[in-house]
């Protein structure tokens, strides 16, 4: 398994998650599966994402793909995050510190995983398959 395709796999996740929430008006994905060959984030929303919505969706995250972004890190209290990000899927022992993760002025969110160092290591997002399921969209995304 290649750790720079980990990493780029996770930070287009990041990307994406951001995405889904000014597109689509859903909340980042409350499960997410990484692997350098394909990946998948869990939505929940009130439908199924439309053809022309999912391309919408892609087009979206190549575009800021493209702007070559660097990918930043800060440390943060526990306490000051908590006003400004949904902590609940960081494990219970991610300390008094977070660490926050910026995508340019993109994106911002907590998080422990590895990153590119900038979004011109990702390469192309594609969008492979979605299916929706009991108020559950899974989108399923390689790169490229």
């Amino acid at each position: 398994m290649s750790q720079d395709k980990n990493r780029a796999m996770h930070t287009a996740e990041h990307v994406l998650n951001q995405t889904m929430v000014r597109l689509v008006g859903c909340g980042r994905a409350f499960s997410t599966h990484i692997n350098p060959g394909k990946s998948k984030c869990d939505y929940r929303v009130p439908g199924p994402l439309a053809p022309e919505q999912a391309r919408a969706v892609e087009d979206a995250v190549n575009a800021v793909l493209a702007q070559h972004l660097p990918v930043t890190e800060e440390l943060m209290p526990r306490e000051e995050a908590a006003r400004l990000f949904d902590l609940a899927r960081l494990p219970p022992d991610a300390g008094q510190t977070l660490r926050i993760v910026r995508v340019g002025d993109y994106d911002a969110c907590p998080c422990i995983g590895e990153h590119v160092a900038n979004t011109a290591q990702i390469g192309t997002f594609r969008i492979v398959s979605h299916s929706f399921e009991d108020g559950v969209l899974r989108v399923r995304f390689r790169l490229g």
